[in-house]
């Protein structure tokens, strides 16, 4: 019994240093995923990170899932440290109300990570199939804090408790299934096909984009690319959407729509996506559209605007 409760006392005394080292070592995986999405390459260490981030579920109102990730991880150190800032011997109210309010809120959004998280996983063995070591490391860490949060204070209605982690549960499946309504439903305009789509385009064509995308098809240039690669979106994202419909792209990811995956593997001058095949020359990477109407011999109007 003493052994028990010397156990006990430990985990209640360090419950709230190991959740913040948790949520710190979340915080900085998923920000500088972050940082790299809107400010870096926007590229992955690993080619499963490369895949999540750019399907469609790697984007929640326009914005990169790691940015939410980031925004949960910081709100639980925040409040798993907040209380231990406070000198007992000089606030011990404040440090106590400290601890009374924030063990709920942190046991809350614990719950609603592991749910998401759990939803996740499914995506990516069941719809993506593929391996994210940073994803399922988000995974872990919020069922280790999960497991830190329900272990490592002393309840005093568990019954309670569990009615709120039902609660919080539901409601987040709930908002994740209304979130990602439209990928499941098919929202892109070849839906009803079989094979990952990628990101949709955001950006509007000009004139001179649409006519640049003709032109490259009239002359028989091909842009090879994937539809996890954000490299080959961001390629999109310059011609924009009407653009790019005109675009001829080859899809050379195995579980993409429309695959042609042999074809690919049939140039060895593919070394990487996006990769350009114009007037029979291969050029690796994102081009500039006025780099590609320069390579092409596009003559009309070229007033791009990106």
């Amino acid at each position: 019994m003493r052994r028990r409760r010397q156990e006990s006392r430990w985990i209640h005394r360090w419950s709230r240093w190991l959740v913040a080292g948790i949520a710190l070592m979340g915080a900085l995986g998923t920000g500088y995923l972050t940082l790299g999405k809107f400010f870096g390459d926007g590229t992955c260490p690993t080619e499963g990170c490369d895949r999540v981030l750019s399907s469609p579920w790697g984007t929640v109102f326009g914005l990169p899932l790691t940015l939410f990730g980031f925004l949960a991880y910081g709100t639980m150190l925040g409040m798993a440290v907040a209380p231990l800032l406070i000198n007992a011997d000089q606030n011990k109210a404040l440090r106590q109300k400290l601890e009374t309010w924030t063990w709920p809120l942190m046991f809350l959004l614990a719950t609603a990570m592991v749910v998401f998280s759990g939803y996740l996983m499914t995506v990516l063995a069941f719809e993506l199939q593929t391996f994210c070591p940073y994803c399922v490391g988000s995974a872990l860490f919020a069922l280790a804090m999960f497991g830190i949060v329900l272990l490592g204070n002393r309840w005093d209605d568990l019954g309670q408790l569990a009615f709120m982690g039902i609660i919080v549960a539901v409601l987040t499946i709930t908002a994740t299934l209304a979130i990602y309504a439209p990928i499941n439903a098919g929202s892109s305009p070849n839906g009803d096909l079989a094979g990952q789509v990628g990101p949709p385009i955001t950006t509007a064509s000009g004139p001179a984009e649409v006519a640049l995308a003709n032109h490259l098809t009239d002359i028989g240039a091909v842009m090879y690319a994937a539809w996890w690669c954000p490299h080959c979106h961001d390629q999109k994202q310059l011609f924009g959407a009407e653009a790019t419909q005109a675009l001829n792209t080859v899809e050379c990811a195995e579980d993409g729509q429309n695959s042609q995956t042999a074809l690919c593997r049939s140039k060895p001058e593919i070394t990487g996506f996006p990769s350009w095949e114009i007037n029979g020359e291969f050029y690796p990477g994102t081009q500039s559209l006025a780099r590609l109407a320069e390579l092409s011999g596009y003559t009309g109007p070229t007033d791009f605007r990106r």
